[in-house]
């Protein structure tokens, strides 16, 4: 194994002169699961330094048990999480699945206690659904068939049916299917795709007829349809084609006779609105007074009341509405932070939530609620997840900063919103760029052990930039990275750096890129563009070449990153893909890095780490690289994701 003083002499040399270097020397861990090439043994003093902050949990709230006796989150006990059931605030958490991979989403059976959750294997996306009876003796039993990738389940109005997203049909299209619960041999398709995007249910009608559908083509571009499930005619209610923008169904309206939808067709930021099902209705906006992103919703059992978030500059602000009249109302009791998972109580009594922040993982809440459609009385907190052993009111809070980019003033972003988490001292800190993926996703300001153990043990500081084509601050700054505009998204990592320069407590010699997805993407363009300012990168299920990613990427997924990356099939636009793609500028990579990748990953294949893993060690470069063979995309099972956060940091104290 080679020491950290021999890998540094290495990385000397390889600066300045690229050579062969060794023969790679690698190492197994987790029961062969996890491979590791040339990276150090990790001392056991380590290991135990780190336990503290591999130890904390979260209980995400996932929903009601029958009747509101209770309520059911996801939690970890052993290796991955699992579905638990709560009885009363503060009370023990009793395990109810014990699968070796984990929970995925949970929806539970208006009018019953049955719970429909899905599950993949080794994190290959293929999720099958699962239905459990909380009150019964057997296990869960599989409903799907095993193969196909199955998801966004809806039930029905009576606990019946449920309709789901699968590609059961061919392995590609992504078809709407409806099975009765009781007897899964009655699945069958209710919508077939006629294209490679997304179609998948979203609310039943109140008299069991009807089904909204979303078809997701991509980030700006969605539409709904509305099926009738007896003739199977579909008609689109929302979209246009010609003029895209997002829509996303919520519920139908009391009647039935209208929906509620969350659309941007009128302005930048996505809001809530109600149209008629009549020909030719228009949204009729709801929340056009609040200039940021609609997030999430969520209605009661009897469509009278509505709870939705808002993204207030990266922070959720919580509303109540009564779905009469349409009037909402802001609940002022949540604290600052995150707030997702919202249901209603079957009674209709309370607002379950899942509450996260910087000092605070992801717990389980419960807000009362008036006899008005408005009103609400006190939130309790029904889940204290374990911190192991850490001192969290000590945790750094993130500050929201700014900086101009290369076209400010010049019809680009006026500024680039980051969040920065600083260390205690003076300084100069060394710098942790870590950069979200999507690549329409968005830092904001949650709870990360994993940030804070680096302030904590590195002494650096951690900047979370928005680059342009991040999501949350309207469609116009969504698609300034689109197409052949692929690159500016990495001159706002260029324009960051010149930020730090400027920072006297930030140290512009001693700045590393972290990132994984798209993020990881964005670590080795910075690596091509940026090495002479870099010490270090972190790649994690990157994408190296995208037109290799393209073709490589699961087929059912194929159509709608064509639309946000460019049709690799197009000849002009295959140029500009490989022309960007870092695979193609090894040469001009410089920095040391760590590459981790999951064997089944349906996103980002495995075969983008190794391609560059190799193109990099063909020039000489010293690289640590880590492939879970139990993984997909991202590492969800504690026994690696321990391992990988200390290899990270061992990789980061080398090289910062």
């Amino acid at each position: 194994m080679k020491s950290l003083l021999t890998l540094a002499i290495c990385l000397a040399i390889t600066l300045f002169t690229p050579v062969a270097l060794a023969e790679v020397v690698r190492t197994e861990a987790n029961n062969g699961n996890l491979i590791m090439e040339d990276i150090p043994e990790i001392p056991k003093s380590l290991v135990a330094e780190l336990n503290r902050y591999q130890n904390v949990r979260s209980a995400g709230f996932q929903g009601w048990a029958k009747d509101g006796d209770g309520i059911f989150v996801t939690t970890r006990f052993g290796d991955v999480s699992q579905i638990h059931h709560v009885g009363h605030p503060g009370g023990a958490r009793t395990q109810l699945t014990f699968f070796d991979e984990p929970a995925g989403n949970v929806a539970r059976q208006p009018g019953g206690n049955k719970l429909a959750f899905t599950m993949d294997a080794g994190g290959s996306e293929f999720s099958q659904i699962f239905l459990l009876d909380p009150n019964g003796t057997e296990d869960a039993q599989m409903l799907t068939d095993g193969e196909s990738r199955n998801g966004s389940v809806v039930w029905d109005r009576r606990g019946e049916f449920i309709a789901y997203l699968s590609t059961r049909r061919n392995g590609a299209s992504n078809d709407v299917w409806m099975m009765n619960t009781s007897n899964p041999e009655s699945a069958g398709i209710v919508l077939e795709s006629p294209d490679g995007t997304y179609w998948f249910p979203q609310d039943f009608s109140p008299d069991n007829q009807r089904l909204l559908i979303r078809n997701y083509v991509g980030n700006a571009d969605s539409r709904i349809h509305l099926l009738e499930l007896e003739t199977k005619e579909v008609r689109m209610v929302a979209g246009d084609p010609e003029n895209p923008g997002s829509n996303d169904a919520v519920s139908f309206d009391r009647e039935g006779t209208g929906f509620f939808l969350v659309t941007d067709v009128n302005g930048e930021f996505r809001q809530l609105a109600w149209q008629s099902l009549e020909e030719g209705s228009e949204p009729q906006m709801i929340t056009g007074d609040i200039p940021w992103h609609v997030e999430g919703a969520a209605v009661s059992d009897d469509l009278a009341r509505m709870a939705f978030t808002v993204n207030n500059n990266g922070f959720s602000q919580l509303y109540l509405m009564d779905m009469d009249s349409k009037e909402y109302r802001a609940v002022d009791s949540i604290p600052t932070g995150l707030v997702g998972r919202l249901e209603f109580s079957p009674d209709g009594t309370r607002l379950g939530m899942t509450l996260n922040n910087s000092r605070t993982p992801s717990d389980s809440f419960v807000l009362g609620l008036g006899e008005g459609a408005l009103e609400y009385t006190e939130l309790t907190r029904w889940t204290y997840s374990e911190l192991g052993g850490l001192d969290t009111s000590t945790f750094v809070q993130p500050e929201l900063v700014s900086f101009p980019t290369f076209d400010s003033g010049k019809g680009g972003p006026d500024a680039i919103p980051a969040w920065l988490y600083k260390p205690e001292g003076d300084g100069p800190h060394p710098v942790i760029v870590v950069i979200h993926g999507g690549p329409e996703a968005q830092a904001r300001p949650q709870f990360s052990s994993t940030y804070q153990l680096w302030l904590q043990k590195l002494g650096a500081a951690v900047i979370r930039p928005n680059v342009r084509g991040s999501n949350g601050y309207g469609k116009h700054y969504m698609s300034l990275d689109n197409g052949f505009k692929r690159e500016d998204s990495v001159k706002d990592i260029g324009a960051l750096l010149d930020w730090i320069a400027t920072q006297p407590d930030l140290d512009e010699n001693r700045v590393a890129v972290f990132g994984g997805s798209y993020g990881g993407y964005m670590v080795l363009a910075s690596a091509v563009h940026y090495s002479d300012r870099l010490k270090a990168a972190v790649d994690i299920v990157g994408i190296s070449s995208f037109v290799t990613f393209l073709e490589n990427t699961q087929d059912y997924r194929r159509d709608s990153r064509r639309a946000e990356y460019g049709d690799e099939r197009d000849p002009a636009m295959r140029a500009h893909l490989e022309s960007i793609s870092p695979l193609n500028h090894v040469d001009k990579i410089r920095v040391p890095m760590l590459v981790v990748q999951g064997e089944n990953d349906p996103r980002v294949p495995v075969t983008e780490a190794v391609q560059i893993v190799e193109a990099l060690r063909a020039q000489g470069l010293p690289v640590w690289y880590m492939n879970a063979l139990n993984e997909g995309h991202g590492y969800r099972k504690k026994e690696n994701r321990d391992i990988y956060t200390q290899a990270t940091l061992m990789f980061f104290q080398e090289h910062l």
